[in-house]
């Protein structure tokens, strides 16, 4: 029966249909829905890790028993899991493993625009690059098929687009899940030295052999149409180079590593102009050069940041501007802002009253380094906030200067990598102020669980972890909560941490308000007592606004009751007494 669904859902039930065993992810956009999907399906056991690399160790685990397993993340978290990656491909699989990986270009919600066709070059294993839903359900299978019959684990690349975008599936014959044997081979699955160098010879000699089945495989089929142009790509470029040139001749790269060297000289040599579309590096055109292929088009025309579409393809080629619909000028800017009753809207407001410098992280709290607030100064990486203010605080110390930096983090990701930082703080005396935003779910990607939320991908019920003895465990004597909401008692506990000589940890642990579906009374503005000095303006919530201003007087505040969700933080910045609860609002929870 035919389904109309995203990548991710096509991945998520190819994998049940496979005989997929196990998975384990990290959330991360576009890669989400995974998991999420394969959780809802409800056939195969699913589970969140608390990051990327415990992913994909434990799908090495669920291969190495004999079930065939699957590992999620987005680009940047292969960072976090190469250091696996990069000796599972020595080791090799027993049941067939595949880490999918989404990449992120144009970054939609990234921190970088990263290219994981680098890491299969890298790590020396196959990559499959779906084009759409139904590459991505069919390749799922091949690439279980495909790491049992070479022994290696294969990496299967989506974007944003091929992610999220629906098409059109037909599922295939569906197989029951099989689990095989679980032996003891140290040689295999051991990488003492004397190991690995005899496996360092085996992965040259498989890339050899993937080498020559790229050549044969139906993933890289060539299109042959009109030979005056040629194009050379994979992934959702394919579909930009069919909607920009349906009557061009395509080389489809359904496997985009290794590269399949005698069906490109072969393609070449058919047509008179050879164009390479890829997004972000140029990982074709390097090899396809290198190869002594003579290419018109590529990254001398074509972009290598952001995304690819046919109107920047069709430009490219024909060295002329294609027109495009030009935007509508003059619309109000609505930049990104925490919801309406976010408990991390209170703890910006006092850190940008306190000039603090904020090290900050990968969450919903990086809104905080926009206007008005202003209160983040540095974001890197997942858990780098506390690394960071760390360093800075050493370096601080060293050059005379008093200020005590402020790491800001949030629950999972301080499960992710922050752990590892302020065991190092607490270890090495550090000198900075931690705060732990603890809204009990992974908010910036949709609402997950964490361990920390008392629940598993699965909806099962777990003990959840404790922050407070937790980061007592870690080192830190000095540790408190506080409540966000409260502006006085916020302002007084920030302070309190920055007075206070060596690692302090401050702990909210206030819910998020979107994921547990919380609704307070509204507030209201009394207009009579407001004096529009805009104090209240300063907390950057949507549902506060102005009245148009009459000839002798200014705008003054007023709250929109069907945003509002009566957080009570712009009450507590007006000093005229203005804010008052909406009267007769329901204060139940939805």
């Amino acid at each position: 029966m035919k389904k109309i669904i995203s990548g991710n859902e096509a991945i998520a039930l190819s994998f049940g249909d496979s005989g997929g065993v196990f998975a384990s992810g990290y959330p991360g956009t576009p890669s989400t829905e995974t998991l999420e999907e394969v959780a809802r399906l409800g056939e195969v056991y699913c589970e969140w890790a608390p990051n990327e690399k415990v992913a994909l160790e434990s799908a090495i685990g669920g291969s190495i028993a004999g079930g065939r397993s699957l590992s999620t993340m987005k680009h940047v978290g292969v960072n976090v899991a190469a250091d696996a990656l990069l000796t599972l491909t020595y080791t090799g699989v027993n049941a067939g493993l595949i880490l999918m990986v989404s990449d992120d270009p144009g970054m939609h919600s990234s921190q970088n625009e990263q290219d994981s066709r680098n890491y299969a070059k890298f790590a020396k294993v196959p990559m499959l690059d779906p084009s759409n839903s139904q590459d991505a359900y069919d390749m799922v299978r091949i690439g279980f098929e495909l790491s049992e019959q070479f022994d290696t684990p294969v990496m299967l690349r989506t974007t944003t687009r091929i992610s999220h975008a629906k098409g059109v599936v037909v599922p295939g014959e569906k197989l029951a899940p099989k689990v095989g044997e679980w032996e003891k081979n140290v040689p295999k699955y051991v990488m003492l030295p004397n190991f690995a160098r005899l496996k360092h010879v085996e992965v040259e000699a498989r890339l050899l052999k993937l080498q020559e089945y790229a050549e044969t495989t139906p993933l890289n089929r060539i299109e042959m149409r009109d030979p005056e142009i040629g194009f050379i790509t994979s992934g959702v470029a394919y579909q930009h180079v069919l909607e920009a040139y349906p009557n061009a001749s395509i080389l489809k790269l359904g496997m985009s590593h290794p590269l399949p060297e005698k069906k490109i000289r072969a393609f070449a040599g058919s047509v008179k102009r050879l164009v390479i579309v890829e997004e972000m590096d140029p990982i074709f055109e390097e090899q396809i050069r290198a190869m002594g292929v003579a290419v018109e088009i590529g990254k001398n025309t074509l972009p290598l940041c952001g995304e690819i579409n046919a109107d920047i393809l069709q430009s490219a080629v024909s060295g002329t501007k294609v027109g495009t619909t030009t935007p509508v000028q003059g619309l109000p800017q609505r930049p990104p802002v925490f919801c309406p009753s976010c408990a991390h809207r209170g703890l910006f407001t006092i850190l940008s009253k306190l000039k603090c410098f904020v090290s900050g992280d990968i969450g919903c709290y990086t809104l905080g380094a926009l206007p008005p607030m202003n209160a983040m100064h540095s974001v890197i990486d997942m858990g780098a906030s506390i690394s960071a203010a760390h360093g800075m605080a050493k370096v601080n110390a060293i050059a005379g200067r008093e200020e005590k930096p402020v790491a800001v983090i949030g629950d999972s990701t301080f499960f992710h990598s922050g752990m590892t930082g302020l065991m190092s703080m607490a270890y090495n005396a550090g000198n900075a102020l931690v705060i732990i935003m603890d809204n009990r779910t992974t908010g910036m990607t949709g609402g997950q669980e964490n361990p920390g939320t008392g629940e598993t991908l699965q909806g099962l019920p777990v003990r959840q972890v404790d922050m407070v003895p937790l980061v007592k465990a870690l080192g830190i004597d000095n540790v408190a909560e506080l409540n966000t909401y409260d502006l006085k008692e916020t302002e007084a506990a920030i302070r309190k941490g920055l007075e206070t000589p060596g690692p302090y940890v401050l702990i909210d642990k206030n819910p998020c308000i979107l994921r547990y579906k919380i609704r307070k009374p509204a507030m209201n503005v009394i207009q009579e007592k407001c004096t529009g000095c805009k104090a209240c303006l300063k907390v950057a919530c949507m549902a506060l606004g102005l009245t148009a201003a009459g000839e002798s007087e200014k705008p003054k505040v007023r709250v929109d009751p069907n945003v509002c969700n009566g957080c009570g933080v712009c009450k507590q910045m007006c000093k005229f007494d203005a804010m008052h609860e909406l009267e007769g609002a329901n204060n139940a929870n939805l």
